[in-house]
């Protein structure tokens, strides 16, 4: 149900929150990527793995910003240099891989051995046996991405992977998770970015007496589509506890406004486990809909109690 949707919404927002100190802070609030720093909170990352879990069995989205690298991994898939997070060391590594000279040893100065900064202090690791005093050359370049990339996917967070995956084979160990492509395991996790409100238009249903001609549903559809894209995105939150469009878009989601009674000064509520806004019949003020539309649409978080 909505209440359901909107416990995982909540819960998702605070566990996958830069400030949880579970995911780097190198890349900001745009990816989530396992903070290798954080050795001392396995439990944390179990139970992100079984929220995720139990997200994906009850086909509920998540407001999450993994790389596909996390679906990869989780469908058992090979890594690559494509799948680094870091834009500037895949960029790097893409040149080491490119360079045509042969003085590959003299230009880029490498060795088998990454360093690393950890809660302050420089760490250094061979990446084989006796690495740092190995150079890398136009002829073991490869092997040197090869197992930089795997220590950045795999190795350097082995911990964290490793109680995440627990907690997400805990909810979907029987399911058939191979099935799918990395692609669409992430759009039945986040569901898609891409808001189309006019397929939405065309699917929506009416209650209560309102029809498509309807001076309020006319004022309504006017103020979404004139709505900023933030505006509109915490409308789908307020209506159904989600930020994303299911597989299909908006287009194939169940949508109802259903009306709430003459005009008043009520503000319009939801009943989100049914995709339901319920709306007064404002009638032809269009300012009086916008306005008490869009005091609805924020302050719609928390269960309707903030």
């Amino acid at each position: 149900g909505g209440v359901t949707k909107e416990f995982f919404q909540l819960l998702s927002e605070e566990l996958f929150d830069i400030n949880s100190g579970l995911w780097s802070s190198k890349y900001g609030d745009e990816v989530n990527w396992f903070n290798s720093d954080n050795t001392w909170d396995e439990k944390g990352y179990e139970m992100i793995g079984v929220l995720f879990g139990l997200a994906l069995y009850n086909n509920v989205l998540l407001d999450v910003r993994f790389p596909m690298a996390v679906y990869r991994k989780l469908l058992g898939l090979p890594l690559g240099l494509e799948d680094i997070v870091d834009a500037e060391l895949r960029r790097g590594l893409k040149q080491l891989l490119d360079y045509e000279g042969d003085d590959v040893e003299d230009i880029f100065c490498l060795s088998f051995e990454v360093t690393w900064m950890e809660l302050g202090e420089e760490r250094r690791l061979d990446l084989k046996p006796d690495g740092a005093n190995i150079s890398v050359t136009k002829d073991n370049r490869e092997e040197y991405v090869l197992r930089y990339v795997s220590w950045i996917l795999v190795d350097s967070i082995k911990s964290q992977w490793e109680a995440f995956e627990s907690g997400v084979m805990r909810i979907m160990e029987d399911a058939s998770l191979d099935l799918f492509l990395p692609e669409e395991l992430e759009l039945l996790v986040v569901g898609s970015g891409e808001l189309d409100f006019k397929a939405l238009e065309s699917n929506t249903t009416y209650e209560g007496g309102y029809t498509a001609e309807s001076e309020v549903i006319k004022n309504f559809w006017r103020f979404v589509n004139d709505a900023s894209k933030e505006t509109q995105v915490q409308l789908l939150k307020f209506a159904t506890a989600s930020t994303k469009a299911p597989i299909g878009g908006l287009g194939k989601m169940p949508f109802i406004i259903q009306r709430a009674g003459p005009d008043s000064s009520l503000l319009p509520t939801s009943h989100t486990c049914f995709n339901t806004l319920l709306l007064p019949d404002y009638g032809s003020d269009y300012d009086k809909l916008a306005n008490n539309l869009g005091r609805a649409v924020l302050e719609c978080e928390g269960f309707g109690l903030e």
